[in-house]
């Protein structure tokens, strides 16, 4: 498996999305649901035939709808597509009760539309406009980014604009985030060793960061408290965080992983926790405090100090925090292609490698109680 999604539309249950790669049987849908509570996993099966499953993203408004990228083969050429799914109505929301006996009552997608690409050739990802109605779609197909428009019940997508990468050699999109900030016009594409920005409403290129890594740049994630700041991770085994009005140099770099580094994602709700997945089979979670919306920590207000404890607290909020590994997870014995940050609880994160583990893991307790108080 390589595929892994939080329910986005889903706040209040604890619920993941993972989409497998089998060569032998058909593909499936796994909807995991984890209940915190009891600390049980349940998981719902859904059948997906038409291919394996590189690339998963759930609607931030629909709980039932969901986009995959597949490989198909036809003319023994194998292509990717996307199409975009329901599932069935009764596993839409979390539910805490497992089925007995999973095999059989495996049930099936109901496809809503297939974003066609014959033209514009393999699909690399799908992102969903992030604060959006689920109407809006970007897809990024070779060197191609394509805007799309769902309509009616998401039974058809109209293709609304798109642009192409200008250049010499095979240029290819890897992966895609569209930012959450500037009324979500912007999108960063990734392509070789490229770091591109778009607005969405020309389609014209905004920025780039040429060179942003030394070799293939795998991922992306925008920070979202703190606009203009970007993720970006690669096959150089890297993690680099840039501020998009000033692309020279990155604002810092993280060089704990060592092998390829497949995944960055910002924490929703404190960007300092990153959590970032490579093929070194390692899941590594940073404290990137001061580039972060807080840098000095959390401000107390001046009334609440007496004389003495002003002087002491004046001298430590001019210091910024220091960044730092908070830990290092290797509970994975294969490379680690996905990590994501559950939608409902900040603190939980899954994690995704390519023999079909998935790993659910907390922020220490610790870490969490100090960044609340």
């Amino acid at each position: 498996a390589r595929a892994l999604t939080p329910q986005t539309a889903e706040t209040d249950a604890i619920r993941f999305l993972v989409g497998t790669q089998s060569l032998r049987y058909d593909n499936q849908i796994h909807i995991i649901d984890f209940d915190d509570e009891n600390n049980i996993i349940n998981k719902n099966v859904l059948l997906h035939q038409v291919g394996e499953i590189w690339h998963i993203s759930t609607s931030p408004a629909d709980k039932g709808v969901l986009a995959t990228c597949y490989n198909k083969t036809s003319d023994s050429k194998v292509m990717t597509c996307a199409a975009v799914w329901r599932m069935p109505k009764e596993l839409e929301s979390g539910s805490h009760e497992s089925p007995d006996d999973s095999s059989s009552n495996t049930q099936t997608l109901e496809l809503l539309c297939h974003l066609d690409n014959t033209a514009h050739g393999n699909m690399a990802c799908v992102m969903w406009e992030p604060m959006g109605d689920g109407k809006k779609i970007i897809s990024l197909a070779d060197n191609n980014i394509l805007l799309w428009d769902l309509q009616e019940s998401s039974a058809k997508a109209v293709l609304c604009s798109s642009a192409a990468l200008e250049g010499k050699g095979q240029l290819k999109f890897t992966s895609g985030r569209w930012s959450p900030h500037h009324n979500c016009t912007q999108i960063a594409t990734a392509n070789d060793t490229t770091v591109r920005g778009w607005d969405t409403r020309s389609m014209r290129q905004i920025y780039c960061i040429e060179n942003a890594h030394g070799q293939l740049v795998r991922d992306l994630d925008f920070n979202p408290n703190k606009q203009y700041y970007l993720a970006s991770c690669g096959d150089d085994c890297k993690v680099k965080f840039w501020d998009t009005r000033n692309v020279t140099e990155p604002v810092k770099t993280l060089e704990e992983h060592s092998h390829w580094v497949w995944n960055v994602r910002y924490n929703h709700s404190h960007d300092q926790l990153i959590l970032t997945g490579s093929s070194d089979s390692r899941v590594i979670l940073s404290n990137m405090v001061s580039i972060s919306s807080e840098p000095f920590g959390h401000m107390v207000d001046d009334d609440e100090l007496s004389d003495q404890e002003d002087q002491h607290q004046e001298e430590k909020i001019k210091e910024p925090l220091q960044d730092s590994v908070i830990a290092t997870y290797e509970e994975h014995e294969d490379s680690v292609y996905a990590v994501e940050w559950s939608s409902a609880d900040p603190w939980l994160f899954a994690s995704l490698s390519y023999d079909g583990r998935l790993v659910i893991n907390r922020v220490p307790r610790a870490l969490k109680y100090h960044i609340l108080l």
